[in-house]
């Protein structure tokens, strides 16, 4: 039985003991640090999942044995290193990015990571360039990090090319504190949590800013 202090929310986890875990179970090595760093270094927006998100990311690829991924949002490439790596010798992630400078770095860290050969960085809007990979599919991974106004589309999109027992991941899902506010932005994903609840099985796993997983049904 959970104890008192847990059912009522208190927070076990401060930044010392998440560093220390963090440290031994998501260490970063070369690649991994340059990739994670890249948004500091570059001026980029440092909006990148967190090492043990990354790490959970290769995880549950090799769980499911993920060979076709897809991920929407790249940024410096941090996750995409993770999923890319977790993939079999002749799998391959699409990964979506908007910015061109954004994508051009997620270009040098996975090339420096000797992955361009199993990951191809997409230049444009998720809604844009989904379409055009659909016919790459059915996918094994969606993993959804990008415009939240847009997380309902590319829930939908999901359901529509992912296998039967493929997974959907979407990166902060509680919409920083904010999914439960009256505005389009909450709307577009409380949406994605609805309906990934009917295509899914599905739980919001309690990261920091949420993460959806869903296995489709």
């Amino acid at each position: 039985m959970a104890d008192d202090d847990s059912r009522q929310g208190v927070r076990y986890a401060d930044a010392a003991i998440v560093a220390w875990v963090d440290g031994l179970h998501a260490r970063l090595d070369p690649a991994l640090k340059l990739a994670f760093e890249a948004p500091t270094s570059l001026g980029l927006p440092a909006i990148q999942v967190g090492p043990s998100e990354g790490r959970l990311l290769g995880l549950f690829c090799q769980l499911a044995g993920v060979k076709k991924a897809v991920e929407v949002g790249t940024l410096a490439g941090f996750s995409a290193l993770h999923i890319a790596r977790a993939l079999p010798a002749d799998g391959h992630l699409w990964t979506i990015e908007i910015e061109p400078a954004h994508a051009a770095a997620a270009e040098v860290n996975l090339a420096a990571a000797g992955l361009s050969g199993r990951a191809t960085v997409v230049l444009g809007s998720g809604q844009a360039a989904l379409p055009g990979l659909e016919a790459h599919g059915p996918f094994d991974l969606v993993f959804i990090d990008a415009d939240k106004e847009g997380y309902d589309f590319y829930g939908r999109w999901a359901a529509r090319n992912l296998r039967p027992g493929g997974l959907l991941i979407a990166d902060n899902a509680y919409l920083f504190g904010h999914l439960l506010d009256d505005s389009p932005v909450a709307a577009a994903v409380r949406r994605l949590h609805e309906e990934a609840a009917l295509a899914f099985d599905t739980v919001c796993i309690p990261t920091p800013d949420g993460l959806l997983l869903g296995i489709k049904k």
